[in-house]
């Protein structure tokens, strides 16, 4: 039994679009695969396994580099995890940082929000709370015949 697959059964095994398998061997996370005397690109269990992996990884948001640095780490079994739990570490407090980001981000809608009460448009809160101050607008200078936004 030719337990090599075709690039699309090696994207439905491992979840991942054809796609970003080519991506990803162009960037060198994925080594090129074997071909067929056609030269179909055919993977093996190994390469889908470290596809999963791949998938997986960026699906919980690591970086590409962070993701190459696993890899690289995953054929050393008996190498310390420090390093695996640094990067996971390091990734969790950027995602707390963004959580932190979004929640005031969505306090100052809240507040935009909250001082509309309705009216024109002329007169909408929402609208003067985005727009930049008059003292905070500085002239553009436009080429000649280029239209002023």
């Amino acid at each position: 039994m030719n337990e090599r697959q075709t690039i699309g059964q090696a994207a439905t095994a491992s979840g991942m679009p054809a796609d970003n398998i080519r991506y990803y061997e162009k960037i060198g996370l994925v080594a090129k695969p074997s071909r067929t005397e056609g030269n179909y690109r055919t993977y093996g269990p190994n390469e889908v396994r470290r596809l999963g992996f791949i998938r997986r990884a960026r699906e919980l948001g690591f970086s590409i580099e962070q993701v190459r640095e696993m890899l690289e780490m995953t054929p050393h079994h008996e190498q310390d995890c420090g390093r695996v739990d640094q990067l996971t570490h390091e990734h969790l407090l950027s995602i707390d940082r963004k959580i932190a980001d979004l929640t005031a981000l969505r306090h100052e809608l809240e507040a935009m929000l909250t001082s509309c009460h309705g009216g024109t448009v002329r007169d909408c809160r929402i609208l003067e709370a985005i727009a930049p101050s008059k003292s905070a607008v500085t002239p553009h200078r436009h080429a000649v015949g280029q239209a002023k936004i």
